[in-house]
């Protein structure tokens, strides 16, 4: 049925003028907002990105609609995630690169780098953007991907993406300094499902999703009566909900645990499959990050900026 609809828009879209001959600026599509961002940073002037996937967008059930189909069939470039994450779009992109350039950006990440799939044998947490060393790849596989359609451009993409690497490791660094000043005790991340295991890895918190690394796999009664146990035992104080997900079993969490006599709060809202909204820093793969660092190492007991790394948070913390 995918393929009746989508391969006529395809054949379609090749007898259009590529954008790149009506329009100076290279088309860019992105699935996630992350990866715009990122083709944005690198792209620069030279870019024009949109990304399907706007705020609170949960990427794992995402369904690319008859607008979406068009977009990308004209774009010059089209960049997607892969590792799985946008599983349910995998055919057309297969069907679509017969025709356009296609690029999943972080399907050539180290093997070694990567944390096995909680469902699937064969696959991988898609969730690297939670490391900013990972995600700094990405940032390179992006320059290739924009020079590859651009060549013109090589030498301001690759400034840029410099450029952009280098703020990366900052974050990086303010990062690691902040979650640092969390007590070890009480480095648990408790989260709405499981996209926080690569920022786990990097700085040495134990994550714990109710769902798995798929928002599509189901919280199990089991599952939240093992996690109010968890908070019970180990003083856990504060959980955390995603902009993304919904917050009912974080809710339940909650009250499980009050039932047994422990109060835990929400340490605030995370951004995990979805950024900000548009046009804030926030919206941003750098204030992004910067907001979900601060936000955990306050609600954990770390003495935080009121307003992140470089006191650009909407809300003070």
């Amino acid at each position: 049925m995918l393929r009746r609809f989508v391969l006529p828009l395809i054949a379609a879209a090749a007898f259009a003028a590529p954008a790149a001959f009506a329009n100076e600026r290279v088309s860019v599509v992105a699935t996630t907002g992350m990866i715009a961002d990122a083709a944005r940073q690198v792209g620069g002037d030279l870019v024009d990105v949109r990304a399907l996937m706007g705020p609170g967008i949960d990427p794992h059930a995402y369904r690319q609609t008859r607008s979406d189909i068009v977009a990308m069939t004209r774009a010059d470039l089209v960049l997607w995630h892969g590792l799985y994450l946008e599983a349910q779009m995998e055919d057309f992109f297969t069907d679509l690169s017969r025709e356009n350039t296609v690029v999943a950006v972080a399907d050539d990440l180290p093997r070694d780098r990567l944390r096995a799939h909680d469902d699937y044998a064969d696959k991988f947490d898609p969730h690297v953007w939670m490391d900013p060393a990972l995600w700094t790849m990405v940032v390179g596989t992006v320059a290739d991907a924009l020079t590859q359609v651009h060549p013109e451009g090589a030498e301001v993409f690759a400034s840029n993406a410099d450029a952009h690497i280098a703020e990366i490791a900052r974050l990086a660094d303010y990062s690691s300094a902040t979650l640092t000043d969390v007590p070890e005790s009480a480095r648990v991340l408790v989260t709405a499902h499981d996209a926080f295991g690569y920022f786990g890895q990097a700085y040495g918190f134990e994550v714990l999703g109710i769902q798995g690394i798929s928002t599509e796999s189901e919280a199990g009664l089991n599952r939240i009566r093992e996690l109010v146990d968890l908070l019970v035992e180990r003083d856990v104080a504060a959980v955390f909900v995603e902009s993304s997900v919904s917050d009912r079993n974080i809710r339940a969490l909650i009250e499980g645990a009050a039932a047994q006599g422990h109060e835990v709060s929400v340490g605030g809202e995370l951004f995990s499959d979805a950024m900000g909204a548009d046009q804030t820093y926030e919206g941003t793969f750098i204030g992004m990050i910067d907001h979900n660092v601060t936000v955990i190492a306050g609600a954990l007991g770390a003495d935080v900026p009121p307003r992140g790394m470089d006191g650009k948070l909407s809300a003070g913390y």
